[in-house]
Protein backbone atom coordinates (compact mmCIF):
# COMPACT_ATOMS: atom_id res chain seq x y z
CA UNK A 1 0.00 0.00 0.00
CA UNK A 2 1.63 3.78 -1.24
CA UNK A 3 1.15 6.01 1.56
CA UNK A 4 0.86 9.48 1.87
CA UNK A 5 3.80 11.42 2.62
CA UNK A 6 2.87 14.51 3.33
CA UNK A 7 0.64 13.81 6.49
CA UNK A 8 2.05 14.40 10.40
CA UNK A 9 -0.25 13.54 13.12
CA UNK A 10 -1.07 16.83 13.60
CA UNK A 11 -2.34 17.42 10.02
CA UNK A 12 -3.90 13.83 10.51
CA UNK A 13 -6.19 14.82 13.44
CA UNK A 14 -7.09 18.50 11.74
CA UNK A 15 -8.25 16.08 8.47
CA UNK A 16 -10.00 14.13 10.73
CA UNK A 17 -11.91 17.01 12.10
CA UNK A 18 -12.70 18.89 9.29
CA UNK A 19 -14.46 16.13 7.62
CA UNK A 20 -16.11 15.26 10.59
CA UNK A 21 -17.41 18.52 10.39
CA UNK A 22 -17.95 18.47 7.03
CA UNK A 23 -19.53 15.46 7.17
CA UNK A 24 -22.29 16.07 9.88
CA UNK A 25 -23.76 19.21 7.80
CA UNK A 26 -24.22 17.21 4.71
CA UNK A 27 -27.22 15.94 4.92
CA UNK A 28 -26.68 14.80 1.20
CA UNK A 29 -23.73 12.68 1.67
CA UNK A 30 -24.40 9.72 0.27
CA UNK A 31 -21.14 7.80 0.32
CA UNK A 32 -21.63 6.26 4.03
CA UNK A 33 -17.98 7.33 5.02
CA UNK A 34 -18.42 8.80 8.77
CA UNK A 35 -15.86 11.89 7.73
CA UNK A 36 -12.93 10.63 10.04
CA UNK A 37 -11.14 8.62 7.44
CA UNK A 38 -7.59 7.62 7.99
CA UNK A 39 -4.54 9.80 8.02
CA UNK A 40 -3.13 8.10 5.06
CA UNK A 41 -6.41 8.30 2.79
CA UNK A 42 -6.65 10.12 -0.31
CA UNK A 43 -9.53 12.04 0.17
CA UNK A 44 -12.21 12.35 -3.42
CA UNK A 45 -15.47 14.55 -3.64
CA UNK A 46 -17.97 14.89 -5.72
CA UNK A 47 -20.72 17.05 -6.36
CA UNK A 48 -24.49 16.66 -5.66
CA UNK A 49 -24.82 15.61 -9.09
CA UNK A 50 -24.77 12.14 -10.44
CA UNK A 51 -22.54 12.88 -13.79
CA UNK A 52 -19.90 14.24 -11.04
CA UNK A 53 -20.07 11.53 -9.03
CA UNK A 54 -19.06 8.92 -11.68
CA UNK A 55 -16.01 10.51 -12.35
CA UNK A 56 -15.13 11.02 -8.92
CA UNK A 57 -15.64 7.04 -8.54
CA UNK A 58 -13.59 6.56 -11.41
CA UNK A 59 -10.78 8.95 -9.95
CA UNK A 60 -11.27 6.86 -6.54
CA UNK A 61 -11.01 3.37 -7.78
CA UNK A 62 -8.34 4.10 -10.35
CA UNK A 63 -6.16 4.88 -7.48
CA UNK A 64 -7.31 1.95 -5.45
CA UNK A 65 -5.97 -0.28 -8.08
CA UNK A 66 -2.57 1.35 -8.44
CA UNK A 67 -2.60 0.82 -4.18
CA UNK A 68 -3.55 4.06 -2.80
CA UNK A 69 -6.37 4.30 0.03
CA UNK A 70 -9.14 6.00 -0.62
CA UNK A 71 -11.71 8.41 1.67
CA UNK A 72 -14.95 8.78 -0.98
CA UNK A 73 -16.22 12.27 0.22
CA UNK A 74 -19.35 12.04 -2.34
CA UNK A 75 -22.32 14.08 -2.92
CA UNK A 76 -21.02 17.05 -0.85
CA UNK A 77 -23.35 19.67 -2.72
CA UNK A 78 -22.80 22.69 -4.68
CA UNK A 79 -20.01 24.72 -5.42
CA UNK A 80 -20.34 27.26 -2.49
CA UNK A 81 -20.39 24.02 -0.19
CA UNK A 82 -17.28 22.15 -1.18
CA UNK A 83 -14.78 24.78 -2.65
CA UNK A 84 -14.01 25.93 0.86
CA UNK A 85 -13.40 21.93 1.96
CA UNK A 86 -11.01 21.94 -1.03
CA UNK A 87 -9.14 25.51 -0.32
CA UNK A 88 -8.84 24.02 3.38
CA UNK A 89 -7.16 20.93 2.33
CA UNK A 90 -10.01 18.84 3.23
CA UNK A 91 -10.24 17.40 -0.15
CA UNK A 92 -7.59 16.01 -1.73
CA UNK A 93 -8.74 15.62 -5.10
CA UNK A 94 -12.05 16.96 -6.89
CA UNK A 95 -13.95 16.51 -10.47
CA UNK A 96 -14.43 19.91 -11.61
CA UNK A 97 -15.53 22.18 -14.89
CA UNK A 98 -12.92 24.68 -15.95
CA UNK A 99 -14.93 27.21 -16.82
CA UNK A 100 -17.68 27.36 -13.89
CA UNK A 101 -15.15 26.99 -11.43
CA UNK A 102 -13.07 29.74 -13.13
CA UNK A 103 -16.32 32.20 -12.90
CA UNK A 104 -16.09 31.01 -9.12
CA UNK A 105 -12.51 32.34 -8.27
CA UNK A 106 -13.00 35.12 -11.12
CA UNK A 107 -16.12 36.17 -12.07
CA UNK A 108 -14.89 38.86 -14.14
CA UNK A 109 -12.33 36.92 -16.48
CA UNK A 110 -12.60 36.80 -20.74
CA UNK A 111 -11.29 33.77 -21.02
CA UNK A 112 -13.70 31.57 -23.04
CA UNK A 113 -11.84 28.70 -25.41
CA UNK A 114 -10.97 25.56 -23.87
CA UNK A 115 -7.25 26.00 -23.62
CA UNK A 116 -7.54 29.54 -22.84
CA UNK A 117 -9.78 28.50 -20.15
CA UNK A 118 -7.60 26.12 -18.82
CA UNK A 119 -4.41 28.24 -19.11
CA UNK A 120 -5.86 31.12 -16.67
CA UNK A 121 -7.67 28.37 -14.25
CA UNK A 122 -4.13 26.59 -13.54
CA UNK A 123 -3.11 30.32 -12.58
CA UNK A 124 -6.28 31.16 -10.90
CA UNK A 125 -6.52 28.29 -8.28
CA UNK A 126 -5.51 29.56 -4.49
CA UNK A 127 -2.49 28.57 -3.14
CA UNK A 128 -2.69 24.68 -1.91
CA UNK A 129 -4.23 23.55 -5.15
CA UNK A 130 -3.23 22.68 -8.88
CA UNK A 131 -4.91 21.54 -11.96
CA UNK A 132 -4.12 18.47 -12.97
CA UNK A 133 -4.94 17.44 -16.84
CA UNK A 134 -7.93 17.81 -18.15
CA UNK A 135 -10.10 15.79 -20.37
CA UNK A 136 -11.38 16.17 -23.69
CA UNK A 137 -15.09 15.33 -21.55
CA UNK A 138 -17.19 18.57 -21.61
CA UNK A 139 -20.33 18.81 -19.41
CA UNK A 140 -21.04 22.55 -20.50
CA UNK A 141 -23.32 24.27 -18.70
CA UNK A 142 -26.18 25.53 -21.49
CA UNK A 143 -29.75 27.15 -21.96
CA UNK A 144 -31.98 24.60 -23.14
CA UNK A 145 -35.40 25.25 -24.33
CA UNK A 146 -38.09 22.39 -25.93
CA UNK A 147 -38.43 22.22 -29.67
CA UNK A 148 -41.62 23.41 -29.92
CA UNK A 149 -40.74 26.29 -27.91
CA UNK A 150 -38.17 27.07 -30.82
CA UNK A 151 -40.29 26.43 -33.42
CA UNK A 152 -42.60 29.11 -31.89
CA UNK A 153 -39.76 31.49 -31.85
CA UNK A 154 -37.75 30.54 -34.27
CA UNK A 155 -35.39 30.75 -31.55
CA UNK A 156 -31.77 29.28 -32.63
CA UNK A 157 -29.67 31.25 -30.63
CA UNK A 158 -29.63 32.75 -27.11
CA UNK A 159 -29.79 36.08 -28.89
CA UNK A 160 -33.28 34.87 -30.48
CA UNK A 161 -34.94 35.26 -26.82
CA UNK A 162 -35.27 38.97 -27.37
CA UNK A 163 -38.18 38.54 -30.48
CA UNK A 164 -39.80 36.09 -27.62
CA UNK A 165 -43.39 38.28 -26.94
CA UNK A 166 -44.27 36.26 -23.85
CA UNK A 167 -42.69 36.33 -20.21
CA UNK A 168 -39.73 33.74 -19.82
CA UNK A 169 -38.63 31.91 -16.73
CA UNK A 170 -35.15 30.54 -16.42
CA UNK A 171 -34.92 27.09 -14.12
CA UNK A 172 -32.13 26.47 -12.40
CA UNK A 173 -30.36 25.61 -8.60
CA UNK A 174 -31.28 28.32 -6.57
CA UNK A 175 -27.29 29.03 -6.68
CA UNK A 176 -27.70 29.95 -10.31
CA UNK A 177 -29.92 33.26 -10.13
CA UNK A 178 -26.48 35.08 -8.65
CA UNK A 179 -24.11 33.18 -10.83
CA UNK A 180 -22.56 35.21 -14.41
CA UNK A 181 -24.85 32.55 -16.27
CA UNK A 182 -27.67 33.70 -14.56
CA UNK A 183 -30.61 36.44 -15.07
CA UNK A 184 -27.73 39.48 -14.99
CA UNK A 185 -25.52 37.61 -16.84
CA UNK A 186 -28.02 37.11 -19.36
CA UNK A 187 -29.48 40.23 -19.43
CA UNK A 188 -26.10 41.77 -19.72
CA UNK A 189 -24.82 40.00 -22.49
CA UNK A 190 -27.76 39.52 -24.64
CA UNK A 191 -30.78 42.21 -23.37
CA UNK A 192 -32.82 39.52 -22.40
CA UNK A 193 -34.92 40.18 -19.15
CA UNK A 194 -36.45 36.98 -17.85
CA UNK A 195 -37.68 35.59 -14.41
CA UNK A 196 -36.29 32.87 -12.11
CA UNK A 197 -37.43 30.38 -10.33
CA UNK A 198 -34.92 27.62 -8.39
CA UNK A 199 -35.41 23.62 -8.98
CA UNK A 200 -33.14 21.64 -6.99
CA UNK A 201 -32.33 18.74 -9.32
CA UNK A 202 -29.11 20.12 -11.47
CA UNK A 203 -30.38 20.63 -14.46
CA UNK A 204 -32.49 16.95 -13.44
CA UNK A 205 -35.78 15.45 -14.26
CA UNK A 206 -37.74 18.05 -12.16
CA UNK A 207 -36.06 20.51 -14.52
CA UNK A 208 -36.86 18.62 -17.72
CA UNK A 209 -40.42 18.22 -16.42
CA UNK A 210 -40.99 21.76 -15.75
CA UNK A 211 -39.83 22.82 -19.11
CA UNK A 212 -42.05 20.28 -21.13
CA UNK A 213 -45.07 21.31 -18.78
CA UNK A 214 -44.53 25.08 -19.34
CA UNK A 215 -44.08 26.14 -15.76
CA UNK A 216 -40.14 27.58 -17.16
CA UNK A 217 -39.34 28.01 -20.90
CA UNK A 218 -35.78 27.90 -20.19
CA UNK A 219 -33.83 25.90 -18.32
CA UNK A 220 -29.79 25.24 -17.58
CA UNK A 221 -29.02 21.61 -18.41
CA UNK A 222 -25.56 20.45 -19.02
CA UNK A 223 -24.88 18.86 -22.57
CA UNK A 224 -23.50 15.67 -21.44
CA UNK A 225 -27.07 15.18 -20.02
CA UNK A 226 -28.78 12.32 -22.27
CA UNK A 227 -32.27 13.80 -21.14
CA UNK A 228 -31.30 16.18 -24.11
CA UNK A 229 -31.37 14.13 -26.61
CA UNK A 230 -34.09 11.90 -25.20
CA UNK A 231 -36.70 14.77 -25.31
CA UNK A 232 -35.65 16.68 -28.05
CA UNK A 233 -34.54 19.31 -26.43
CA UNK A 234 -32.89 22.34 -28.29
CA UNK A 235 -29.56 23.62 -26.81
CA UNK A 236 -29.52 27.21 -27.70
CA UNK A 237 -26.12 28.75 -29.23
CA UNK A 238 -23.75 30.97 -27.07
CA UNK A 239 -22.67 33.70 -29.74
CA UNK A 240 -21.18 35.94 -26.73
CA UNK A 241 -20.00 33.30 -25.09
CA UNK A 242 -21.84 33.63 -22.23
CA UNK A 243 -21.19 29.84 -20.75
CA UNK A 244 -17.53 29.27 -20.84
CA UNK A 245 -15.69 26.12 -22.39
CA UNK A 246 -16.47 23.62 -19.64
CA UNK A 247 -14.06 20.48 -19.42
CA UNK A 248 -12.98 18.14 -16.50
CA UNK A 249 -10.81 18.77 -15.02
CA UNK A 250 -9.53 17.27 -11.56
CA UNK A 251 -8.18 19.56 -8.80
CA UNK A 252 -5.93 18.25 -6.27
CA UNK A 253 -3.76 19.38 -3.16
CA UNK A 254 -0.28 20.58 -4.86
CA UNK A 255 1.26 18.21 -2.32
CA UNK A 256 -0.04 14.73 -3.49
CA UNK A 257 2.94 12.50 -4.61
CA UNK A 258 3.45 12.63 -8.10
CA UNK A 259 1.87 8.91 -8.44
CA UNK A 260 -1.54 10.22 -8.09
CA UNK A 261 -1.45 12.73 -10.99
CA UNK A 262 -0.48 10.10 -13.27
CA UNK A 263 -2.87 7.96 -12.37
CA UNK A 264 -5.50 10.42 -12.89
CA UNK A 265 -4.26 12.13 -15.94
CA UNK A 266 -4.73 8.52 -17.29
CA UNK A 267 -8.12 8.74 -16.58
CA UNK A 268 -8.53 12.13 -18.25
CA UNK A 269 -6.71 11.38 -21.20
CA UNK A 270 -9.47 8.48 -21.84
CA UNK A 271 -12.62 10.45 -21.23
CA UNK A 272 -14.38 12.35 -24.03
CA UNK A 273 -17.88 13.52 -24.30
CA UNK A 274 -19.18 10.99 -25.81
CA UNK A 275 -18.13 8.91 -23.65
CA UNK A 276 -19.67 10.54 -20.46
CA UNK A 277 -22.82 11.29 -22.09
CA UNK A 278 -22.51 6.71 -22.48
CA UNK A 279 -21.83 7.21 -18.62
CA UNK A 280 -24.33 9.37 -17.66
CA UNK A 281 -26.88 7.51 -19.56
CA UNK A 282 -26.27 4.10 -18.00
CA UNK A 283 -26.96 6.42 -14.72
CA UNK A 284 -30.66 7.57 -15.76
CA UNK A 285 -32.14 4.76 -18.15
CA UNK A 286 -30.48 1.62 -16.30
CA UNK A 287 -30.34 3.21 -12.84
CA UNK A 288 -26.77 2.06 -11.92
CA UNK A 289 -25.04 2.90 -9.00
CA UNK A 290 -21.88 4.83 -9.69
CA UNK A 291 -19.76 2.69 -8.25
CA UNK A 292 -20.57 -0.27 -11.05
CA UNK A 293 -20.27 2.21 -13.88
CA UNK A 294 -16.72 3.43 -12.84
CA UNK A 295 -15.48 -0.40 -12.76
CA UNK A 296 -17.07 -1.07 -15.82
CA UNK A 297 -15.58 1.57 -17.41
CA UNK A 298 -11.93 1.47 -16.20
CA UNK A 299 -12.17 -2.44 -17.28
CA UNK A 300 -12.65 -1.11 -20.74
CA UNK A 301 -10.43 0.97 -20.73
CA UNK A 302 -7.84 -1.24 -18.76
CA UNK A 303 -7.93 1.04 -16.67
CA UNK A 304 -8.32 -1.10 -13.69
Amino acid sequence: MKNRYRITTLTGVLLAVGLSGCATSDPMNESGVDGGGDSSAIVVGSQDYYSNEIVAEIYAQALESNGYEVDRQLRIGQREAYIPELESGAIDLFPEYSGPVLQYWNPDTTARSSQDVYDELSKTVPEGLTTLEQASATDQDAYVVTKEFAEKWDVKTISDLAKVKEDITLGGNSEGENRPNGPRGLKNSYGVTVDFTPIEDGGGPLTVKALEDGDIQLAIIYTADPSIKENDLVVLEDPEGLFLSSNIVPLASDDLESGVAEVINSVSKELNSSELISLNARSVNEELPAATIAQEWLAQENLG
